[in-house]
Order: C-alpha cells, then structure tokens, then sequence
C-alpha cells in the first residue's frame, strides 16, 4: 500500500480522497491548514498542519511519501470571482521542485473542466455561463496545468464537470477531447478516480474530463 500526502485534506475533493484512501488501505497523511480540527480519526492517518504557500511546511510534508494528491480549492466569493486567485499555480510552483528534491514521482491533480485547453472544448452556451463566475479563478488553474505539464513528475489532471456531494456512482473518464461533456460529478467519484490512478496508472500525462 502507499503512503499519500493529500493536500487540501480537510474538505471537499481532499477529504473524500483521504477517506477513501484509509478505506483502501493506505497511509494517509492530511496537509491542511485546519487539519488539526479534522474530525476523522484512523490509525493510519497522520493529521498535518501547513500552508501549501509555504516552502518548509510543504517540503516537510512530502518526507517518505509515494504519491501526492494535490486537491486544494478557494471559496466561490464574490471576491475570488472578481479578482480570480493566484493559489493554484503559485503552490505548484512550490510543489514541483519540492517533489523532484525528494523524488517523490506521483502526482495526481485536481483543475476542472475548463482549464488549460479543455475551455476550448466547450459548447458556446457553456463557455458564456462558464466565463461569467470562473474565467478568473480557471485562469490560475491554467496556469497551474501548464507547470505541470512542463515538469518530468508521472502526472495525473483530473478535471471533473459540476460537483455534488453524495457518494461515489458510476462516472465517466473523457480523455478524448471529442467526447468532452458538461454534466456532473460526485466528489467522492473524483476521489475513487483519484486513488485508482494512484493505485494503477492509466492515464500518465494525461487531463482526462471526469462526468
């Protein structure tokens, strides 16, 4: 089994890959800001308190783990839509080196569909409403793929539609761009794709869309 540093750990997509990791038998370490207030408990998770803006604390989180799961994400205020946000791609920019520096290879990469080239894939009506509210913050997220893209780790991006709460149910994996679709996603589902290629490989160095 492998040990997992899962980044953006206490909610959302990150926690629902913790969850599911410790469900499947792994090591889990829990890098978050608030991880010490998470509520989960298992004796193979490993609670750790750090800023992924932060060199020290990331680079001491990757010591003696397999694979990172990289799923940080902002609130949707009206803030973040207005000014979008530097987060994602300035914590790559933290991560890929710190990573190398370990040689800790495995990288799985939660974006969205409608960041780097995928954008381009979607029909006018999606892109309008898309643009509206996200433009800003899936240009970061743009960013973000670009520097992974460009790195020599074995990457993973996922790029799920719409999300939902709930738990994991059948899903789809698009890496064709033809078969590109709107729709949605459980984040439990993006976790079970998440673990799976962390588990057994598929799609290195590939951005599939998940729905």
């Amino acid at each position: 089994m492998s040990h997992i540093l899962v980044m953006g750990a206490s909610s959302g997509i990150g926690l629902e890959t913790t969850k599911l990791a410790l469900e499947r038998g792994h090591r889990v370490r829990a890098f978050a800001r608030t991880a010490s207030d998470m509520e989960l408990d298992h004796p193979d998770l490993e609670k750790f308190s750090g800023d992924a803006l932060d060199e020290a604390s990331v680079n001491d989180a990757l010591s003696d783990v397999d694979a990172v799961a990289q799923c940080l994400g902002v609130k949707l205020e009206p803030s973040t839509v207005l000014k979008g946000t530097e987060l994602f791609s300035a914590s790559t920019r933290i991560l890929i080196p710190a990573m190398q520096a370990q040689n800790v290879k495995r990288l799985v990469v939660v974006t969205g569909y409608g960041a780097g080239d995928s954008g381009k894939h979607m029909n006018p009506f999606n892109r309008l409403g898309f643009n509206a509210v996200f433009a800003r913050i899936y240009a970061d997220k743009g960013t973000q793929e670009t520097l992974i893209k460009e790195s020599d780790l074995d990457w993973t991006i996922a790029r799920p539609v719409v999300l939902t709460g709930g738990q994991r149910s059948n899903y789809k994996v698009r890496s064709d761009p033809a078969d590109y679709r709107m729709g949605i996603i459980s984040r439990g589902s993006v976790a079970d794709f998440l673990v799976g290629e962390i588990e057994a490989p598929q799609y290195i160095h590939k951005a599939p869309v998940l729905n």
